[in-house]
């Protein structure tokens, strides 16, 4: 297994070598605003920035500046208490990682893949033409969010419980593992206290977010459910739930899903199915508290698109409105507007 080079350090700072790097440099919050450090404050906010605007991180600069400019900015993203802007960065490091690894070396890709605790191998069959044997274990983990048909396993070439990848999905999965690593560095219950300068920044970065973005965007949806405002499906799948009708699995999913998103609390969305004959309370709550992300990866899931209804049959009743929009969130936002 290959080591980590500094400029791989810097290249890949969610990495747990990077972190320890990092360490060693002795980095106070209370010196971020000396002018020495000038450069590195800089690049942090720089990165947060360009997270907002293009969810890229922008050009890198040299290693020294580059290095720890990435704590910083960690800091600078939990210091805007803002939840958005935090899944915002951590998806376009992510997403700066998973463009860099797909030009890696196969050897380089196994030791990040290896920071993360994957049982992974170069392939040594000559019977299956693809370079990774990954376990799928280690492959459902990752493919959770990931809707496109090709990631379904049975898509793919399973043997023994290895799942057969190329390069490109291999740094695919990783950058699902990256988001989550660096989303979990976000988290935080106390606010350390942050020097005058770092706060006036983090304000700032919030302020450009809702220029940019859009208030509603960056807040979500409001907390009062208005089931007028539900798309045709929705309401139907309200209603059968409601009455302890039969719903299919994916009718389920995308009304827990729907309902969670738009501000039902958990507790709400398992009152709704307790009239359903196959009721099991410790079950329903830990599926409804995982779509909400309160469980697992805390990653709060969606509703499939409207495309992805269809063809299960759950779209029903559609009106004019649906010929124009492609999904059930955004069915309801453009009917709360009016």
């Amino acid at each position: 297994m290959l080591g980590f080079t500094k400029n791989d350090l810097a290249k890949y700072p969610f990495l747990k070598q990077t972190a320890e790097h990092v360490k060693k440099l002795g980095l106070k919050i209370e010196e971020l605003t000396n002018t020495e450090m000038a450069p590195i404050l800089d690049r942090a906010e720089e990165r947060v920035k360009n997270a907002i605007l293009s969810v890229s991180v922008g050009t890198k600069r040299e290693n020294d500046v580059e290095l720890p400019s990435f704590p910083v900015a960690i800091m600078l993203a939990i210091a805007t208490q803002n939840s958005f802007i935090k899944k915002r960065y951590a998806l376009a490091e992510a997403k700066q990682a998973f463009s860099d690894m797909q030009f890696e070396t196969r050897e380089k890709l196994l030791a990040i893949a290896a920071d993360f605790n994957w049982k992974i191998e170069l392939n040594r069959s000559t019977a299956v033409p693809l370079e990774f044997a990954l376990n799928f274990a280690d492959y459902l983990r990752n493919t959770v969010h990931l809707r496109d048909s090709n990631w379904k396993l049975v898509n793919r070439i399973l043997i023994n419980g290895t799942v057969y990848l190329n390069k490109h999905d291999v740094a695919r999965l990783l950058q699902e593992e990256v988001q989550r690593r660096i989303e979990k560095r976000l988290e935080t219950k106390e606010l350390p206290n942050f020097p005058e300068k770092i706060t006036q920044i983090a304000q700032q970065l919030l302020a450009l977010a809702k220029e940019r973005l859009g208030i509603e965007e960056m807040e979500g949806f409001p907390k009062v459910v208005t089931q007028s405002a539900f798309p045709p499906c929705i309401a139907a799948l309200y209603e059968a739930a409601s009455k302890g009708r039969h719903l299919s699995h994916i009718g389920r999913f995308t009304l827990t899903s729907f309902l969670v998103n738009i501000g039902m609390t958990p507790e709400k969305v398992n009152e709704l199915f307790k009239s359903f004959s196959d009721y099991n309370e410790r079950l329903t709550r830990y599926q409804v508290e995982h779509i909400a992300g309160e469980r697992g990866s805390r990653t709060r899931y969606t509703p499939p698109q409207c495309a992805t209804l269809q063809t299960h049959g759950v779209c029903t009743n559609s009106d004019n409105l649906c010929r124009k929009i492609r999904h059930p969130l955004k069915y309801y936002k453009y009917k709360q507007r009016r």
